[in-house]
């Protein structure tokens, strides 16, 4: 039994990567509509050339997905690695390079934009070498193909170049008697069809009624589909297939596996759900319900959106699920004050009337981007609306007044002394009361005691202070020391 090579391309941001699938796509003539009318993306696709079979993973190309990538390299046999011809290594290049070691695959560097006028290619095999990739015109071992995704130049070279290296590999040979066992590299729930995968095999065969378990999931299989939707019998090694039939939606990246029954299957679980939910909303910070149309951008979007912070404000996913934005969203988010975000997923109209009633904004995003730039915009709107309150912290009567210095704007800087009275003076905003009325305000910009800096005046304190304010302080004033605190 021969495998199918899977290919992951890996590379940083704008240099191509997308462009150069898309050329790869149209070659084929492989369309989104082509594929059964799947609206979400699965992940994965399959091309021929010259009779000989080629299986792509469409990985994210946003340093945010760096989990995706990193488990699209764990489960492919060959890599590329995308570098602009125009402007060589960048972060996500290292990157890139740093997961395809870790995955110890076969790598292809493809040079892509080479039909820029400010192409380098050496430049660029210069600045590979200094990152541990040996490319074979310089003694190593790892080919270049230089293309353009633009006018195509290069792209049948870079699929002759991955064929090439697939004969030399001893992964092509698989045991007929192999278990079958493979990768989830895609997962979403359909309104219709419920939970739904895409699979890639890596040993042994797939057929329409196999009993198969992850450590999220389990079931049979209803309908076995090839990437195009189009029903089959069975699958082979390192063909990416749709399944439905499942009891769960599967995580990203899991090892599935073929059992005798379904109470086998079952057992094998490590149960976790798909979804997650809080069940009560957290103080000082942006709760949110958040949908998507896959599993894997539903797990790293959770993931960037809980290392997000502004001004120690976090935010909250009440409840994150895959799926469309439905009725019961819209009644938790109303009970909780939170905001419904959506990547991807399907609002029908009638949701949309009822939020609206409700006065429940949902917003849609497309690209992570957006949504990553809205959530902290979200955030700071929520801080700037912080109510606060003036806190009096202290007091403290002046003895005498050292040196003082007027500046432009009648502005005094005055260096005075005196004695806590009441409770503690700190760095910050004053008020100076003169025959019991306030007659103006001011900042302590330093603290001393007995000519050393402290952070704070205690009460029954002898203290000299740094003072700036448009009132100048006379002997006898009493200094009010207060502070304004956020009202969570």
């Amino acid at each position: 039994m021969f495998k199918i090579p899977v290919v992951v391309v890996l590379g940083h941001i704008d240099h191509g990567k997308s462009s150069l699938l898309e050329a790869i796509k149209k070659g084929f003539r492989i369309t989104e509509k082509e594929a059964g009318g799947i609206t979400q993306h699965i992940g994965a696709y399959e091309v021929e050339t010259k009779g000989k079979k080629i299986t792509f993973i469409d990985t994210p190309g946003h340093e945010a997905f760096s989990e995706m990538r990193t488990r699209g390299a764990k489960v492919a046999d060959i890599a590329i690695l995308v570098v602009a011809a125009d402007e060589g290594v960048k972060p996500q290049t290292r990157e890139a390079i740093s997961e395809i070691k870790k995955a110890k695959i076969p790598i292809i560097v493809c040079l892509n934009k080479i039909d820029k006028p400010n192409a380098d290619p050496q430049k660029v095999k210069n600045q590979l070498q200094k990152e541990g990739v040996l490319v074979e015109e310089y003694g190593g071992d790892v080919p270049v193909v230089e293309t353009s995704a633009k006018t195509g130049q290069g792209i049948n070279e870079l699929l002759e170049m991955i064929n090439l290296l697939w004969e030399m590999s001893e992964k092509k040979n698989e045991r007929e008697d192999a278990r079958t066992e493979g990768f989830v590299i895609e997962s979403y729930l359909d309104s219709l069809r419920g939970p739904t995968a895409t699979l890639i095999l890596e040993t042994g065969e797939l057929k329409k009624g196999n009993i198969i378990g992850s450590s999220s999931t389990f079931g049979k299989i209803k309908t076995l589909e090839g990437f195009q939707g189009k029903p089959r019998d069975k699958a082979f090694p390192g063909e990416p297939v749709i399944v439905t039939g499942l009891e769960e939606v599967p995580s990203l990246g899991e090892t599935f596996k073929t059992f005798n029954s379904l109470e086998e299957a079952q057992a094998y679980l490590e149960k976790k759900p798909f979804f997650t939910i809080q069940s009560a909303p957290v103080k000082d910070t942006l709760n949110i319900i958040l949908k998507t149309d896959v599993k894997g951008t539903l797990e790293v979007i959770e993931k960037i959106l809980k290392n997000l912070s502004e001004e120690g404000q976090k935010v909250n996913i009440i409840k994150g699920e895959v799926g469309e934005v439905n009725f019961s969203d819209v009644k938790l988010a109303e009970d909780l004050g939170a905001q419904i975000i959506s990547f991807r997923a399907k609002i029908s109209p009638q949701v949309k009337t009822i939020a609206q009633q409700k006065n429940i904004k949902i917003l849609s995003f497309e690209i992570v981007y957006d949504l990553i730039d809205n959530i902290r915009k979200l955030m700071r709107e929520k801080i700037a609306k912080r109510a606060k309150v003036r806190e009096q912290s202290g007091k403290m009567k002046i003895s005498a007044c050292f040196k003082t210095q007027s500046k432009k704007g009648k502005k005094y800087q005055q260096i005075v002394g005196g004695e806590v009275i009441d409770g503690i003076i700190k760095n910050g905003e004053v008020e100076i009361e003169r025959n019991n009325q306030i007659i103006g305000k001011g900042k302590i910009i330093e603290i001393q005691k007995d000519r050393k800096k402290i952070g704070e005046g205690k009460f029954g304190e002898e203290i000299g202070i740094s003072y700036e304010g448009n009132t100048k302080i006379k002997e006898g004033d009493i200094l009010i020391s207060y502070q304004y605190v956020e009202v969570l």
